[in-house]
């Protein structure tokens, strides 16, 4: 039998308003079935078009109102989850700490998201996703060969080492917590995500496969037959073919099979690459695109954000879908049983007190005493 709402259909998750990795985390946990209610402060607006806002529900509560606290604890004690990415001790100066928490809730996965951690040098100082990865070695290692380091937006440090461990840290937690009834801190750094997402590299440069300077090594763009290149409409392709068998195809395909220098020899690469490069300039990346469709050379074309959504594999997936005229990622991954809901609209700041007052079962007299602020 297939149920619907997604595996985690049941599962209540507190989320303290914040931005960006700790909205994602709550987001992705949305997308797999929770009920996710978040904690707006009261001067909160607007919000309308924050995706990592879909498929929750708001309130506002003002944390500073005598009973501002007790609010929030009142939505922990039904929930399973809280989420929280501020500073290392705001949440206990402002009455909402783990500890707070479990004494009202003993089996409360308390999921904190930070950049440094909860302790260290650094703990209580501010950063961004591009410090922490950069501190990591992360950063130094993405670039080509002579040029600086080369930011990969904010996806590998806030949301990749960050929310995603944040999410599987808290889901490991929901498991134990259902064994030993008692809840725990999941400590979420964005420093030790990135670090953990390089394990492959590290255990390379460990054995003498990788090499410190930047664009040198296989998958760095240091090797010719993985890298990017500029076609005749000044659009590019991507090349991947790693395995000899796939690297054979690709040289079928561009026409070059037998007429190129071994690649197994890195002195070789510089005018390997000056031929690649020779090559694709010679075609459209669309001319290209038909040359390499359904192969397995591992070539593809680097499509804009807005270009990937007519894609045909992507649109056969329904990968990207559009909700009220917004293209945005489909939820993911995917379930054979319990298959995930579609992505819910965005929650504009307070437009759910009632409802969740009344779902949650939050006293009424906490709602009548402002501190969830004025009815609507």
């Amino acid at each position: 039998m297939t149920r619907t709402g997604g595996p985690l259909a049941g599962v209540k998750v507190v989320e303290l308003a914040g931005i960006g990795p700790a909205p994602f985390c709550a987001m992705l946990l949305a997308d797999l079935g929770a009920d996710v209610v978040r904690v707006d402060r009261p001067t909160a607006s607007g919000g309308e078009g924050d995706l990592l806002n879909r498929g929750k529900r708001s309130v506002q509560v003002d944390l500073k109102h005598e009973r501002g606290a007790e609010a929030v604890l009142a939505l922990v004690e039904r929930a399973d989850v809280l989420l929280e990415g501020l500073r290392p001790g705001v949440t206990e100066r402002l009455g909402v700490g783990p500890e707070q928490c479990w004494a009202v809730n003993p089996k409360l996965v308390y999921g904190r998201m930070t950049g440094w951690g909860q302790q260290g040098p650094l703990a209580p100082t501010a950063g961004h996703d591009i410090d922490y990865i950069a501190l990591t070695g992360m950063l130094h290692a993405i670039g080509r060969a002579g040029g600086p380091p080369q930011v990969p937006a904010n996806l590998l440090g806030d949301f990749g080492g960050g929310a995603m461990y944040l999410a599987v840290g808290v889901l490991a937690a929901l498991l134990e917590a259902r064994v030993s009834g008692r809840g725990q801190v999941v400590d979420a750094a964005i420093v030790d995500g990135a670090a953990h997402l390089g394990a492959m590299l590290f255990g390379f440069l460990g054995t003498g496969g990788w090499k410190t300077e930047r664009g040198t090594n296989l998958l760095d763009t240091g090797a010719p037959y993985y890298d990017v290149y500029e076609t005749a409409d000044g659009e590019y392709m991507s090349v991947g073919a790693l395995e000899p068998q796939f690297y054979a195809e690709l040289l079928e395909r561009l026409g070059l099979a037998g007429a190129v220098p071994d690649r197994d020899d890195p002195a070789n690469w510089p005018r390997l690459r000056e031929i690649f490069a020779e090559t694709f300039r010679q075609r459209t990346r669309q001319e290209w695109t038909e040359v390499f469709d359904g192969s397995d050379a591992c070539v593809a074309p680097v499509l804009s954000m807005t270009e990937a959504e007519a894609h045909p594999h992507v649109s056969a997936r329904e990968t990207l879908v559009r909700r009220d005229g917004v293209l945005q990622p489909a939820p993911a991954p995917r379930f054979s049983r319990t298959p995930n809901p579609e992505p819910g609209p965005v929650a504009t700041p307070g437009s759910h007190t009632e409802a969740v007052v009344q779902d949650w079962k939050v006293p009424q007299d906490l709602l009548d005493s402002g501190a969830f602020g004025p009815k609507r």
